[in-house]
């Protein structure tokens, strides 16, 4: 009997531990359901990989996540509006990939964490007063890039004189990467012949305006002239003058005579990184604002064919330095 009473309260317990880690499963999967907004201001390859990183981080990390995805169309307005529906929707956490969005998240909402990403200059944009650690609600990533180092590099390589330069009159990223370029052709001993757009329509027309008075073009991280890369691209290449791109993701279809920068993805996955810092209890303001500044983070792509086409020799040693190589229309990984 008294083995018989032992056996039923050994198989009580049993069933009691099963049925509270059976809870404990059920609350915990439960915390980790959660819905996040991305927002970008438009759509072209390196902002959709900036979109796919984060996701794919916050997947990683064992979320079970609803992911709102917004594309603002480059329109400041639908920007707002995108705002204030993930307010409404009481996302867990809002993520704006570029300037524009960025800066509507944070007028809009002001408890609501915000990671931003691929912002060139946040504290231009006022998202941040240090990039030390982040602001309120507020934290992210930036894509400043080398532009500098990029400019002597074109120049050394091709032999330009003179550098053409496209942006976004209205966007804060552009406008502080202008003033990067400016330095940069003056250092290099550069004459910079500069253009304004205010939408993407207008990227063909800046180009046709601007390829007879330049000996090359160089791209920073736009995005209203990366939403109309091929335009441009077919304007420089049917005059056969280089064009350098800061972005080598949209470099990859071809056209750009080399570029240099840091991986889209990869630079998406790091900001999925901070959203996750965030979804485990970690407020914005304490997390820095992060750069992608480890070689490993950037790639090199030269296109032989665009080469070719413009009379340039490219030195050995930078093609062994190459990440991608495109030739005869196919493109190489090394």
């Amino acid at each position: 009997m008294k083995k018989q009473m032992f056996a039923v309260f050994t198989a009580a317990l049993l069933l009691t531990g099963c049925s509270k880690k059976a809870e404990t499963k059920s609350s915990g999967d439960s915390a980790k359901k959660v819905k996040i907004g991305i927002a970008k201001i438009v759509q072209h390859v390196a902002l959709d990989s900036v979109e796919q990183g984060v996701i794919d981080a916050v997947k990683a990390a064992g979320y079970e996540a609803t992911f709102d995805l917004q594309n603002a169309n480059g329109d400041i307005n639908t920007a707002k509006q995108i705002a204030t529906q993930f307010k409404d929707e009481k996302v867990d956490v809002a993520v704006g990939i570029a300037t524009p969005v960025a800066i509507a998240l944070a007028n809009t909402m002001k408890e609501t964490p915000i990671v931003f990403g691929t912002v060139t200059d946040p504290l231009g944009a006022g998202l941040v007063t240090t990039l030390e650690h982040g602001e309120g609600n507020i934290t992210g990533m930036s894509d400043e890039l080398p532009s500098k180092e990029h400019i002597k590099l074109f120049k050394e390589i091709t032999g330009i004189k003179t550098l053409g330069y496209i942006y976004t009159a209205s966007e804060d990223n552009s406008i502080s990467a202008l003033n990067l370029v400016e330095a940069g052709c003056k250092e290099a001993g550069l004459e910079l012949v500069v253009q304004a757009i205010s939408n993407s329509s207008e990227v063909k027309q800046a180009a046709e305006a601007i390829v007879s008075r330049v000996d090359g073009i160089y791209l920073t991280t736009d995005n209203t002239v990366f939403s109309a890369l091929p335009s441009l691209v077919a304007v420089f290449n049917e005059a056969k003058k280089p064009i350098f791109s800061g972005d080598v993701t949209g470099a990859k279809n071809g056209g750009c005579f080399m570029a240099s920068g840091f991986n889209y993805y990869k630079a998406g996955y790091a900001t999925g990184e901070m959203v996750v810092e965030i979804l485990q209890g970690k407020k914005p303001s304490e997390i820095p604002v992060r750069f992608m500044t480890k070689p490993e983070d950037s790639d090199l792509l030269f296109d032989l064919d665009v080469a070719k086409a413009c009379g340039i020799t490219i030195p050995q040693n930078y093609l062994d330095q190459a990440s991608f190589i495109i030739e005869n229309g196919v493109m190489t990984e090394k």
